[in-house]
């Protein structure tokens, strides 16, 4: 098995997935010095915001930390610079191909891990030099891919030999065993850190997640092209509603600019956008970032002791 968490320079291979307007430097410093790594969402935030963050983090943690750069912000150019100016230890990407970067970041000694929906393009950012990949399945929160994580995993683990991260509909050390039995080397959660005591979403969005049940989660925007699972709400109501009348892609952006920042800022959980996986079902409590960790490392040691009686000499 490949070590990510030697990759990564962290104590376990549990990875934050990066959340806008939720993981920023309080949650990523918690999840670094619990172990894992910390990961900033940078959203369509700009390079100078990103600076601030990254140095805000250095304040709060010694240990490695990285940054999430968004292929379709129209600051990603300036994002990757501040990354390189700034030293930051891991980048990861997603939205799109991250290949005119790599050689740039991996030059400035920067580990590069794109998140992927497909072994093609595990395969194709391999090639242009990425360290690790996530591969991302559908039943994650926000933006997703169309392929499940028990069938991704494992197709992108034997498409390509740098090591592979899972992520989608994890939240617990079952799943987090699950996927290493997959083939992967590490798994990246991003739901179920919304409930971290770190985590400055507002309270109506975490109870939101902690009161979901495993039907509670919905994907909106299909026809975009790039659909998104949300928890369902007004808001939902009214998208699912309007896309049935054959809205315009930019009708759709337009109901739904401003609205994260709504629910994670403003508390607003029925016309706030509620990002969170099919995992939501399994997040009961609120926890710190490294009790979060722990337990999930907890988990996953009975449940290998649990099989090895299957596999006695």
């Amino acid at each position: 098995m490949k070590d990510v968490a030697g990759l990564l320079g962290v104590r376990y291979p549990v990875l934050q997935g990066a959340m806008a307007w939720v993981s920023e430097y309080r949650l990523v410093s918690a999840v670094s010095n619990g172990g894992g790594l910390g990961i900033i969402g940078t959203g369509a935030a700009d390079g100078e915001f990103v600076r601030d963050q990254v140095r805000k983090t250095r304040e709060l943690t010694d240990r490695p930390f990285g940054v999430n750069i968004v292929m379709l912000s129209p600051f990603a150019d300036d994002v990757v610079r501040v990354v390189i100016e700034e030293k930051v230890p891991v980048v990861t990407t997603g939205a799109g191909n991250p290949g005119k970067y790599i050689e740039g970041l991996k030059e400035a000694g920067v580990v590069v891990i794109p998140v992927v929906p497909s072994a093609a393009l595990a395969k194709r950012v391999e090639r242009a030099g990425a360290d690790a990949v996530v591969a991302e399945g559908c039943e994650a929160g926000g933006h997703i891919g169309d392929i499940s994580t028990i069938c991704l995993v494992p197709q992108v683990a034997d498409a390509v030999s740098i090591p592979v991260i899972a992520a989608g509909g994890i939240a617990d050390g079952r799943g987090a065993a699950a996927a290493f039995i997959l083939g992967a080397s590490g798994v990246q959660l991003a739901t179920r850190f919304l409930t971290a005591k770190e985590c400055v979403a507002s309270q109506a969005y975490k109870d939101r997640v902690l009161a979901a049940s495993d039907t509670d989660t919905v994907v909106t925007g299909r026809f975009t092209g790039h659909p998104v699972r949300v928890i369902r709400n007004k808001l939902t109501r009214e998208i699912l509603s309007k896309e049935k009348e054959d809205i315009s892609p930019e009708e759709f952006e337009e109901l739904m600019s401003g609205t994260l920042r709504k629910a994670v800022v403003e508390g607003d959980a029925d016309y706030g956008s509620l990002m969170a996986g099919q995992s939501a079902g399994l997040v009961k409590k609120e926890q710190s970032a490294a009790e979060v960790i722990e337990e999930i490392m907890d988990e996953m040691r009975e449940v290998y002791k649990g099989l090895g009686k299957y596999f006695k000499e």
